[in-house]
C-alpha cells in the first residue's frame, strides 16, 4: 500500500525542523566548543536522511523522480545541497564557519518546500532517459558546490570588513583556496550539464539548443563563473574581496536559474533542474 502524503509532508516538516537545529547550532554555539562539529554534522545528517526518507515514498508512491514541478525541485535540491556540504564541512575544517550562512539557506529552502503545492506531474516518456540524469546530477553538484562557496566567500567577507582575518589568517587562506577550487569544479559540473542537457534535449524533442529562458540562463550562469575565474587569475592584485563578491553575485545567478526561471518561463522543460 503506498505510502500517503501527509506521511511524506511530516518527514519534510522533521527534515526543515532538523536543518532549524543545526542552523541554531551554528550560530549559537561557540566555535571553541569541541562538540560542535559532531552537533551540527549529526544534525545535517538527520535532516539528510529525512530528506532521503521524504524523496523515497513520494518516488514510490507517484512512480518517478522529483524533476518537475517547484515542490521537486526544493526537495531534491535540499537532499543534494545538504549532501555537497555536510561532504565539505566534514572533510575542510577551514569552511565549517560557513555553516552560519548555508545551514540557514537550506532552512529557507525546508520551509519554502512546506508552502507549495505538493501534486505531482507525469514525467514525459522522452524525458526519461540517462541523459536527463546526468544533466540533473551534474547540475545539483554545481549548485551544492557554488552555495558551498558562496557561504565560505560570506563569511571571508565578513571578517574582512570587520578585520578579523588577521587573528586567522591560517584558517583564511585556506578557506580562500577552499572556494577557488570549489568554484573550478562547479564550472567542471556545469559544463557538463550544459552538454548533458542539450543531448538530452536532441532526444526529448528534437533539437539541441532554443534559446529559451532556461537555456539562456543556464548559459549566463556558466559565463559569468567562466569570467570570475578568469578575472581571478588575470587581475591579482585587485583586493580578494572584490573576487568573493563575485562568488556571491554567480551564486546568485545560479539560485535564479535553478529555482527561479524554471517556474515564471514557459520553457518546455520547465522545472527539470
Amino acid at each position: 500500500m503506498p505510502v500517503s502524503a501527509e506521511t511524506e509532508r511530516l518527514l519534510v516538516l522533521t527534515a526543515a525542523l532538523a536543518f532549524g537545529v543545526a542552523s541554531a547550532a551554528s550560530v549559537f554555539v561557540p566555535q571553541s566548543n569541541k562538540r560542535k562539529t559532531a552537533l551540527v554534522s549529526s544534525a545535517i545528517s538527520v535532516a539528510l536522511l529525512l530528506t532521503v526518507a521524504a524523496i523515497t515514498v513520494r518516488w514510490i508512491r507517484e512512480g518517478q523522480g522529483p524533476f518537475l514541478t517547484l515542490y521537486d525541485v526544493l526537495l531534491s535540491n535540499l537532499f543534494s545541497l545538504a549532501l555537497v556540504y555536510l561532504t565539505a564541512y566534514l572533510l575542510v575544517s577551514a569552511l565549517r564557519p560557513a555553516a552560519k550562512v548555508v545551514l540557514p539557506f537550506l532552512l529557507m529552502l525546508g520551509v519554502w518546500l512546506l508552502l507549495v503545492p505538493a501534486e505531482a506531474i507525469p514525467l514525459p516518456a522522452t524525458y526519461d532517459n540517462y541523459w536527463l540524469w546526468l544533466h540533473v546530477i551534474s547540475g545539483k553538484l554545481f549548485f551544492g558546490l557554488c552555495l558551498t562557496a558562496a557561504g565560505a566567500a560570506s563569511i571571508l567577507i565578513f571578517e574582512s570588513v570587520r578585520d578579523l582575518q588577521r587573528a586567522h589568517a591560517t584558517s583564511a587562506r585556506v578557506a580562500d583556496i577552499a572556494v577557488w577550487r570549489l568554484m573550478s569544479m562547479a564550472f567542471i559540473c556545469e559544463s557538463f550539464m550544459l552538454i548533458a542537457g542539450a543531448v538530452w534535449a536532441h532526444s526529448a524533442w528534437g533539437r539541441y539548443w532554443a534559446w529559451d529562458p532556461l537555456e539562456t540562463w543556464a548559459l549566463m550562469t556558466w559565463l559569468a563563473l567562466a569570467l570570475l575565474l578568469h578575472a581571478r587569475v588575470t587581475f591579482k592584485r585587485l583586493p580578494t574581496t572584490y573576487f568573493l563578491a563575485g562568488v556571491l553575485l554567480v551564486f546568485a545567478v545560479a539560485f535564479l536559474t535553478f529555482l527561479g526561471v524554471p517556474f515564471m518561463s514557459i520553457a518546455p522543460h520547465k522545472g527539470v533542474m
